[in-house]
């Protein structure tokens, strides 16, 4: 056999070079029973109650199963069908919406997003003049790192109009174009663009015009005909070292304000599909399109570089990363390699694509672990290639000991974990001058009161965000959220004025830990009202 291809320079123009070289070693890929044992280690490596795996071949489905239970304390199974929150891999199906109005005329990549929503603001007026549909796509807006995500996580109750005025808020963090930075809100704007060209909402727009062509089934746009579905898996995570069950607030099956940025809900069967589709360059099974290949080729096309760490060489042999239009772009071992990751709270998904190769790898799972999803995906993935076989699974559960114990030793982390149990600081002032109203002109009003002998917090837009702080040191406290699952305590630090008095209040994620879309050091809240009662919370 030959080793068929090697990615060169011209990949950061969207290509790849084809050079034949001397394999070292026969691929014949992997065997279903090979799958369910890396699938069955993996679970209980990482506790993760189920998991559904899907691979395509050369347009051919050879594996579509799940493994494990839809919820803790239930004995329904998943299977090839079972719907999961696929998070972020819903943005693809943003960018391919937009690729069919692009297509049709409609729309082009380099509109004016202004042109389109007029409404549409950043700080910077510039910016905000010179921002295209595909700066919408990309990652390169300038804005931080999940930059206003606590907008809509964990869960809020802002809509898509309020979230789209709250982005002037926003401070930029690099310049405009100059840097890769993930970012979420901006995908809910491109997702209204297409009710301003259409006339139809994004949800019903993706279904009639990705769904039903591709015949996904078991693919949801719309929240609200979950609580109408009976095989969902449900999400989990770990807390304190045992699985829980994450409940979905019963608002959020009435509405998805980030739809367009990772609101799917879909199955292995259904995303086996979308990976043929575009393995296929935008072909449907019956030989139509339901994008141009132009369009796909766009999609795939790298438009912002992306830094490969050193971890990435040593283990995929990468040396290029980019992200095209919903699309991560990289190389793996010689091979064009295209992915994407989703991350909700208890839910991950990953997918991959090896084009040259014809092979597409999609694992779901309703437990909150990235290490038991990729050990899967890898595993797959690379036995169709000619490297060294790696145990996959033990080497991530190594990785993931190691980043958890760095975390912990952090000294910020265990100096607030004493707080957390009592065995903290001492307040500057007393408790009293740090209540009232304080406002942030993005996420709007925090109350922080009395609550026994503590202080309580409570962001009103956000009612999952709210619990006891505790003092660490001066004018910094701790707020542990009644919610655990939400893995996401925080530092809050009061700051005052020329005379002395609290003024305001700036926070911070006490771990590394914590995901990104806790972006709570974007926050920056000014006092409006001084001391409020508890029962205003």
């Amino acid at each position: 056999m030959k080793y068929r291809c090697v990615l060169t320079m011209t990949f950061l123009m969207g290509f790849s070079a084809c050079l034949e070289a001397d394999q070292t070693s026969e691929t014949t890929g992997i065997t279903t029973g090979e799958i369910d044992l890396v699938v069955e280690r993996a679970m209980v490596t990482f506790n993760v109650p189920g998991v559904a795996v899907g691979v395509v071949k050369d347009g051919k489905v050879i594996h579509a199963k799940g493994y494990g239970i839809q919820a803790l304390g239930k004995d329904k199974p998943i299977d090839a069908q079972t719907l999961f929150g696929i998070a972020s891999n819903g943005k693809a199906f943003t960018t391919t919406a937009l690729a069919i109005l692009v297509d049709e005329g409609k729309i082009g990549w380099d509109d004016k997003v202004i042109d389109h929503i007029p409404e549409f603001r950043l700080i910077d007026p510039w910016v905000t003049a010179e921002f295209t549909i595909r700066d919408l796509l990309t990652h390169r807006s300038g804005l931080g790192k999940g930059a206003g995500d606590l907008m809509f996580w964990p869960y809020t109750d802002f809509s898509r109009e309020e979230i789209i005025k709250n982005l002037r808020h926003l401070k930029m963090a690099s310049g405009f174009r100059t840097k890769y930075a993930y970012d979420n809100l901006l995908y809910l704007v491109a997702g209204e663009i297409i009710p301003v060209v259409t006339g139809q909402s994004y949800e019903d727009f993706v279904d009639q015009r990705i769904l039903t062509p591709l015949s996904m089934r078991t693919c949801a746009t719309n929240l609200a005909v979950l609580k109408k579905i009976r095989n969902i898996a449900e999400p989990h995570i770990l807390v304190d070292g045992v699985l829980q069950q994450v409940e979905r607030p019963e608002p959020v099956y009435h509405r998805d304000t980030l739809a367009a940025a990772g609101g799917l809900q879909c199955s292995v069967d259904s995303m086996l599909k979308w990976l043929t589709m575009h393995l296929d360059h935008g072909k449907l099974s019956n030989g139509a399109h339901l994008i141009s290949a132009e369009q796909h080729k766009t999609l795939w096309t790298p438009q912002v570089i992306k830094p490969v760490s050193e971890e990435e060489y040593n283990r995929n042999g990468t040396h290029f990363a980019a992200y095209g239009l919903g699309f991560n772009l990289r190389d793996m071992h010689g091979y064009q390699w295209v992915q994407h990751g989703g991350s909700i709270l208890g839910m991950v998904s990953h997918v991959s694509m090896i084009p040259e190769l014809d092979l597409g790898v999609v694992v779901l799972t309703n437990g909150y672990s990235d290490p038991s999803m990729l050990a899967i995906a890898n595993t797959i993935i690379k036995s169709y290639m000619p490297v060294e076989k790696t145990d996959w699974v033990s080497l991530l559960e190594r990785d993931e000991k190691a980043r958890v114990a760095e975390a912990k030793e952090e000294a910020g982390d265990a100096r607030a974990l004493k707080a957390l149990e009592g065995d903290g600081g001492q307040a500057a002032f007393p408790l009293v001058s740090y209540m009232g109203r304080y406002r942030d002109p993005w996420l709007g009003d925090m109350i922080i009161s009395e609550k026994g002998a503590n202080l309580y917090v409570s962001l009103l837009r956000s009612p999952l965000l709210k619990g006891v702080m505790k003092p660490f040191k001066d004018h910094t406290f701790v707020v542990r959220w009644d919610d655990r699952t939400l893995e996401a305590d925080a530092f809050v630090r009061f700051s005052t004025d020329f005379s002395g008095q609290v003024s305001g209040i700036t926070m911070k994620a006490v771990s590394s830990l914590t995901d990104f879309s806790f972006d709570f050091h974007d926050l920056n809240f000014k006092k409006v009202q001084s001391a409020v009662k508890h029962d205003e919370n």
